[in-house]
């Protein structure tokens, strides 16, 4: 045989065998990547389209009806999504190795080393079918069955133990169709105004629906048994006990608590580690999102096959019960600094001054959680529109601008730097006011020309925004900036609910001179929030410490000093010009004077602008007081956008009222 022969014949071997392989490459991408498209369909649950992946037998076998059917039933039974389908080698034309993990209800059910059965037809491969795809190990006439054990969600209980959210029930309020519409009109206007919901939207949920179907409307709060009574009278109605989330019935909680849901896809991919299902409930907002850890209960599931009389099982649970969590909050209190603030945008906190537990945090407007998980009626609906859902907004741990509160803040950080004597004076005249030409065109004011030189027990008093410029500037930029983190400006504040961070300014730093001034009387970039402004005041009736505030006293039982604020040698003289503010006649906190009751505290009216040169900005009124003897609270409150009221006339008097009552009761 020749030489050229013999490497013709090789070469024609090298060809014959490369084009196997690659026949044998192709022949996989094509397997892989339709086992690629069937395992796709089935997470998006497009069984439709999944049943032109099954071979011509397999359509025989059972109908594109059935088909659905089977799938939409057993997955959404048992909760399933997350479907991963892994080949093994592939050897066969006919057969090949496959792995499949999907999480349910009962956690991820893992299958390993199952053979599925493929053809070859009109040039693609498709699936030779069978119920144990659909779950393996399941055979013809098998059934799947779920077995729920309800864990308890968490209860969220108040200082007295007064249950602010916990597992009860609701009413499930359905619609038997053919009773209910034999005077359909009538019964339908009686229903909408009975719940104060639109006659169309129940009407849509009856029509076309099976007039012996018990159709669900919508669940009705425990604590609306007037209703229920009054839709027992209605023919066709039917009320049932479902579980629900329960919270006290009050708009004043409801931005502090939150409230539970329905988890959401896209929760559902965020947490995939948390082991959820589609059935779950999550905290959506307030304690109930940020504890939701604590709080969450993990339901015990039995997933298995019916089998005849036998139980198979897939996958089995224990039931978790979540954690209690007990605040510190006191839910009179809060209730009453809800009920003062009247609806307004603002905010408010009070604590305990010597053990640092917070007592109340207000955010206003609000809304009350059983809503949330029942129903919102038509004039609830309008109100949140006309307010521009307002009430979606949490505004106890927004950081603001503090005004004049921020003065505290600046004349202890004098007092301890020396460069304030509280017998020394200014002597300012008018209402304007510059410390050099360099300024150009841009002024301090103040609300009060005293006529007369005025020391810190003045200024404080009159809320002098010229004296306390002027006693930043002395102070400086590096030891303001110091002295305000002992109040924790500037610092990140340990502490159970997310909030803003306090600043004194944008960048942390104060190298402006106009920025520096502006900062000594709460302008300029400062922003503290509302329990940021009621720890500083606090110190007054605390040897000067500021308490590590609590709000989650089941967790935080100690008591500890966050910051020695205050030094002691100025504390006597720090209280006698906060004093002044409330018990003098001509203080502007005046009207927070209660007989026998000693106060200190400040008014602050803090102005909202875009720029130095902006005249249309609005005006945010504070009032923040503490009592002295036997100290029991420390309280500020926030009202945004007094439109044309006065902090002294307006907000002073609803912390007087609020802390007449805390006290004496």
């Amino acid at each position: 045989m020749s030489k050229l022969f013999k490497k013709v014949i090789l070469l024609f071997n090298v060809f014959i065998v490369s084009t196997f392989v690659l026949l044998g490459c192709s022949k996989n991408d094509e397997i892989q990547s339709m086992v690629k498209s069937y395992e796709n369909l089935l997470n998006e649950g497009n069984y439709k389209e999944l049943y032109n992946n099954i071979s011509k037998q397999s359509k025989e076998y059972i109908s594109k009806e059935d088909f659905i059917k089977r799938y939409s039933s057993i997955y959404s039974s048992i909760g399933v999504n997350d479907i991963n389908i892994s080949i093994g080698e592939i050897n066969s034309k006919t057969e090949i190795p496959i792995s499949i993990t999907m999480n349910t209800l009962a956690g991820k059910l893992k299958f390993e080393d199952i053979k599925v059965n493929i053809v070859e037809e009109d040039k693609d491969y498709k699936i030779v079918w069978n119920e144990s795809l659909i779950i393996p190990n399941m055979i013809k006439d098998d059934k799947i069955g779920v077995e729920v054990d309800k864990a308890i969600r968490g209860q969220i209980l108040d200082r007295d133990n007064n249950k602010l959210a916990y597992d009860g029930k609701a009413y499930q309020v359905s619609i038997h169709p053919s009773v209910f519409t034999v005077n359909k009109d009538e019964n339908l206007s009686k229903f909408a105004n009975i719940l104060d919901v639109s006659i169309d939207k129940i009407s849509e949920k009856i029509e076309n629906q099976n007039p012996e179907h018990k159709i669900p409307i919508l669940k009705v709060s425990q604590y609306e048994d007037e209703k229920i009574n009054s839709l027992k009278t209605i023919e066709g109605v039917i009320i049932d006990e479902v579980d629900s989330r329960v919270y006290q019935n009050s708009e004043a909680l409801g931005c502090l608590i939150g409230y539970t849901d329905n988890i959401t896809k896209e929760e559902l991919e965020k947490y995939k580690d948390k082991d959820y299902n589609s059935q779950s409930k999550i905290g959506k907002s307030g304690l109930e999102q940020v504890y939701e850890d604590k709080l969450r209960a993990r339901d015990g599931v039995h997933i298995f096959i019916k089998r005849g009389e036998e139980k198979i099982t897939l996958a089995k649970t224990e039931p978790i019960n979540g954690e209690n969590i007990k605040l510190s909050i006191d839910s009179k209190l809060q209730e009453n600094i809800y009920a003062q603030m009247n609806n307004e945008k603002g905010a408010s906190v009070a604590l305990h001054p010597q053990t640092g537990e917070v007592l109340a945090m207000v955010s206003s407007p609000s809304y009350n959680s059983n809503t949330k998980v029942t129903y919102i009626t038509k004039t609830i609906s309008n109100k949140w529109k006309e307010s521009e859902y307002a009430h979606n907004e949490n505004r106890f741990n927004n950081a603001y601008s503090p005004g004049s509160t921020m003065k505290l803040i600046t004349a202890s950080i004098g007092l301890d730097e020396n460069v304030l004597n509280s017998n020394d004076t200014f002597d300012i005249k008018g209402l304007n006011w510059q410390k050099s030409s360099d300024w150009g065109e841009y002024y301090v004011t103040r609300v009060k020309d005293p006529k007369k030189p005025v020391n810190l027990y003045d200024a404080t008093k009159y809320s002098d925004n010229i004296y306390f410029a002027d006693l930043a500037i002395k102070i400086g930029k590096d030891k303001l900036i110091e002295g305000a983190k002992k109040f924790g400006i500037g610092e990140t504040l340990d502490f159970e609910y997310p909030m803003d961070k306090s600043q004194i300014s944008n960048k942390g730093k104060l190298d402006n001179e106009m920025l520096l001034a502006d900062s000594g009387y709460g302008q300029g970039e400062v922003l503290m929030t509302p329990l940021d402004v009621s720890m500083s005041y606090s110190a007054l009736s605390n040897n000067g410490n500021i308490m590590k505030p609590r709000l989650v006293i089941s967790e935080n039982k100690n008591q500890k000093v966050y910051s020695e604020a205050i030094n002691k040698e100025n504390l006597e003289n720090l209280i006698s010009c906060f004093g002044a503010v409330i018990n003098d006649e001509d203080g502007t906190g005046n009207l927070g004077k209660i007989n026998g009751v000693n106060l200190v505290g400040k008014t602050g009216t803090a102005e909202i602008k875009k720029s130095k040169n902006d005249t249309e900005g609005s005006e945010n009124g504070w009032f923040v007081a503490v009592n002295m003897d036997e100290p029991k609270i420390a309280i500020s409150m926030i009202i945004e956008d007094l439109n044309g009221k006065s902090t002294a006339s307006h907000v002073v008097p609803k912390v007087k009222n609020i802390i007449e009552s805390y006290i004496n009761n």
